[in-house]
């Protein structure tokens, strides 16, 4: 049996990706700190203004297409990480010409340590399976209602995921990071990636209802096989 073609879903993978892998690059390398209403200073890495927005996407993914074809995004976003660290510790380790004054700049900015890529990609893939099996178990569980409680429910797991095991596996032991320190770190990354979710869910609801109008699709995964190694779609 042919697979069947969708119109839009190369799109959103190619979406996911590029947000994924720009989170990784052009985000860790900048601490920001800002001045919020109520909230007081918040001192937060850069790049969590990018990576939550790869589990709205996982979302879209999964509420429209299912499962298994979030899964295939998944190792898709997961083989781009992988090379673009690989290549950036090449292009770092490369000897720079001698009129070239720019390396400890561009080490900084692109010359994350193997142990903070490794911890990345390890987190990554855990969460994003975790959040796209909540997902799909939840939509089975709800009958397809509440789609703000299944994206926010899913990402609460996904993100708690993400976050228990990248901080302790990049920096645990370190002394980058206090290890004391490294509970409040955890959590403070945690709200404020769950908070860029819940602030995305209503554009979340559009886009969702716009592709499942425009796919004529709206998987449920009642018969998917749920291991995340298969790359079956």
């Amino acid at each position: 049996m042919t697979a069947r073609q969708y119109r839009y879903y190369d799109w959103v993978m190619v979406a996911f990706v590029t947000v994924l892998v720009c989170s990784n690059l052009i985000g860790p390398a900048k601490i920001a700190q800002v001045d919020a209403p109520l909230l007081g200073t918040l001192t937060f890495g850069a790049g969590v203004l990018f990576f939550p927005i790869s589990y709205v996407f996982g979302d879209i993914l999964t509420e429209v297409y299912g499962y298994a074809r979030s899964r295939r995004v998944i190792w898709t976003g997961f083989a781009a990480l992988a090379f673009a660290s690989t290549m950036a510790a090449v292009v770092v380790a490369l000897p720079p010409a001698p009129f070239w004054h720019n390396q400890q700049a561009y080490e900084v900015a692109f010359g994350s340590a193997w142990r903070v890529s490794i911890a990345s990609l390890i987190a990554f893939c855990c969460g994003e399976f975790v959040n796209s099996f909540v997902l799909a178990k939840m939509k089975l569980w709800m009958a397809g209602r509440r789609l703000w409680m299944r994206t926010i429910g899913s990402t609460l797991f996904g993100e708690g995921v993400d976050s228990l095991l990248f901080y302790p596996l990049a920096f645990w032991g370190t002394g980058i990071i206090p290890d004391e320190q490294l509970p409040a770190v955890m959590l403070a990354q945690f709200v404020a990636k769950v908070g860029v979710e819940v602030a995305f869910t209503p554009l979340t609801y559009r886009i969702v209802a716009w592709l499942k109008r425009a796919e004529n699709e709206d998987y449920y995964d009642r018969d998917t096989d749920f291991n995340p190694f298969s790359l079956r779609g």
